[in-house]
């Protein structure tokens, strides 16, 4: 839980507040101290998240974000603005006032033109990019898995994330390559590497929640560590749904439902009175 070192802002929705990090403490931390991130879908995982004391957390725009910056007011909140719904510069700026006016610390542009990029840094907004395996982008480097084993690969990694620090982010989410590749590039690059399947040389570490609490059955990607199993939560939860929905309907055919006190009673005077007057 968040209690103490909270820094005051005044956020681009016009409102003062007091934040875990800003982007300048995030930034000063390079090299010296290890962040954890996480990818959060609901206000239930975004406070669990604050109050485990996890340092960041990226939400998905198509997720609740205005609910849960307003459940966790103090932590570094990052929100995921997909290329996709952007297809004009305009509208790209439109979506980045809208969304920092509502709470957000920063913003996540994977897949993104760099020349948007670029543009979005001079208008002043945070920005975080995306390097390595990018899943939109996965057709150019053979699919989902891992990228920068060779030597080529490596340098378009590299090539890419410089490309990233000359538009002006501040972080790149660096997936799926090489540990010893992440430690040379984290070395050279001014920018917050946040590791996501890229080993331990990156600055911030990063899961998604649902890996976290291993809420899917099927085989976890390989860079995901479950710890616990929310699945098999789920299944019981849903079985013991089925079969309080077969007792139900097994006492209703029986006759069984409704026992004595779930019925509300009434005083036989008073029945037959009632009787004796409709069927006048």
């Amino acid at each position: 839980m968040i209690k103490s070192n909270l820094k005051r802002i005044f956020t681009m929705g016009g409102k003062y507040d007091t934040r875990n990090y800003t982007v300048h403490d995030i930034i000063e931390q390079k090299g010296d101290k290890k962040l954890c991130q996480i990818l959060v879908g609901t206000v239930e995982e975004a406070v669990a998240a604050e109050e485990a004391g996890i340092d960041m957390v990226i939400v998905g725009v198509s997720n609740p974000y205005p609910e849960i910056r307003k459940a966790i007011p103090k932590t570094f909140m990052t929100v995921a603005l997909s290329a996709s719904v952007c297809h004009t510069l305009e509208e790209a700026v439109r979506q980045s006032y809208k969304i920092m006016s509502l709470g957000a610390d920063a913003i996540m542009c994977s897949s993104w033109n760099k020349n948007y990029i670029k543009s979005l840094s001079e208008f002043g907004f945070p920005l975080m990019g995306h390097a390595g395996l990018v899943p939109r982008h996965s057709t150019w480097t053979g699919g989902l898995k891992p990228v920068g084993k060779t030597l080529q690969q490596a340098q378009k990694v590299y090539n890419s994330i410089k490309e990233l620090e000359d538009a002006g982010v501040f972080a790149v989410e660096i997936e799926v390559i090489p540990e010893k590749l992440l430690a040379e590039i984290t070395k050279r690059t001014s920018l917050v590497t946040i590791s996501l399947g890229s080993g331990k040389a990156g600055d911030v570490h990063f899961l998604f929640a649902e890996d976290i609490l291993g809420e899917n059955k099927e085989m976890l990607p390989r860079h995901a560590k479950a710890y616990r199993k929310f699945h098999e939560i789920k299944e019981k939860m849903q079985n013991e749904r089925i079969s309080a929905f077969k007792e139900f309907r097994k006492e209703v055919y029986s006759g069984k439902f409704p026992q004595d006190k779930y019925i509300v009673d009434m005083d036989d005077t008073i029945i037959n009175e009632f009787i004796e007057k409709i069927d006048k």
